[in-house]
């Protein structure tokens, strides 16, 4: 029997999948289901810290005064209604996850500013999360803002929260900043236990017909793995924060090679939307197989093998990958022409 044991954020975990954010775990049925397909862990939905704020009277008093004159401005925050969770139906969902389930159950917190992901934390951690996952949302809109101010902010935040719990932290991080192993790092510094690559960001789509912006949202394909892969690999074995791959991962052989790339666990969310809460076991199934049959003990014996310090090659993961591969690219099309 394959060992698929791992660990993350100082847990010790059954398997390689855990199920990330998204709204399926937001039933406790489906928290079950999770568990019994092979989830080894469970990030539930984000709390939003603008959710919150929408819940107090004072600011929902602030938002209405003076809306005759600028209607619009209402328009700049969804609608309360909009939000599935509360601050105290989250936390109570949380403590009925954790009684349902062995599993860890990780809360996901997305905020703005250090005393409302300070306060928000603390109240997941006493609802019994066994970690806390930062989901990390800034976009550089002003053009005042510098790259390190943005950077900066997020270590502020971060700092801010580890120092306040004693609970493991994640950040889950864009893929936009300029230098992301130093960021690792410096995360690593002020407390953060692991981290999480990367968040997917849903951009805005044009209606050319009724001239508006409007949300939109496509479930991840696995070629959104490349990016990730190729992170997790750089940074793997050059400091002791925890890797964790989302965004493209759909198959055995997406959680392979996220594992070989150095992450200690892959999430998955997409897939399950797409292929139903019992793919999970499908997954692990076709892993068992792969694994068997190249006589491997366990999947920890993988972890890190294709990492950019365990290959003697590195090449693939500088300037000579992109140099290679367009020449290949041109060298094809030469051919073909003849």
């Amino acid at each position: 029997m394959i060992d698929f044991s791992t660990q993350y954020l100082g847990l010790k975990l059954n398997g390689p999948i855990v199920v990330s954010s998204t709204p399926l775990s937001e039933s406790i049925d489906n928290v079950r289901r999770m568990e019994d397909a092979g989830a080894s862990a469970i990030v539930l939905t984000s709390l939003f810290e603008e959710q919150l704020e929408l819940e107090s009277r004072a600011l929902d008093e602030d938002l209405s005064r003076g809306t005759e004159s600028f209607a619009e401005s209402l328009g700049y925050l969804p609608d309360l209604d909009d939000y599935r969770m509360t601050q105290e139906v989250y936390l109570e969902h949380l403590r009925r996850a954790k009684a349902a389930v062995a599993i860890p159950i990780m809360a996901s917190l997305n905020g703005a500013t250090p005393g409302g992901w300070v306060r928000f934390a603390k109240d997941m951690e006493q609802a019994g999360a066994d970690a806390i996952e930062l989901n990390t949302y800034a976009l550089a809109t002003d053009k005042s803002q510098t790259s390190a101010e943005l950077e900066l902010q997020l270590l502020d935040l971060v700092a801010s929260v580890t120092h306040a719990v004693k609970a493991p932290v994640a950040v889950k991080l864009s893929r936009s900043f300029t230098s992301l192993p130093h960021l690792v790092s410096r995360l690593e510094d002020v407390g953060a236990r692991g981290v999480v690559l990367f968040n997917r960001f849903y951009q805005p789509d044009f209606d050319i017909e009724t001239l508006e912006v409007r949300p939109t949202l496509h479930f991840s394909t696995p070629s959104e793995l490349l990016s990730r892969l190729h992170w997790a690999a750089i940074l793997y074995g050059h400091m002791n924060i925890d890797l964790a791959i989302t965004g493209g991962v759909h198959s055995a052989e997406d959680v392979l090679k996220g594992i070989m790339a150095g992450a200690g666990i892959t999430m998955m969310a997409s897939a399950l939307h797409i292929h139903g809460i019992e793919h999970i076991g499908r997954v692990l199934a076709d892993m068992r197989y792969w694994l068997e049959k190249r006589e491997y003990a366990s999947l920890w014996e993988t972890r890190g093998c294709l990492s950019r310090r365990s290959v003697p090659d590195t090449s693939p993961f500088d300037r000579g990958n992109y140099i290679k591969t367009l020449s290949s690219y041109s060298l094809r099309q030469t051919v073909a022409a003849f």
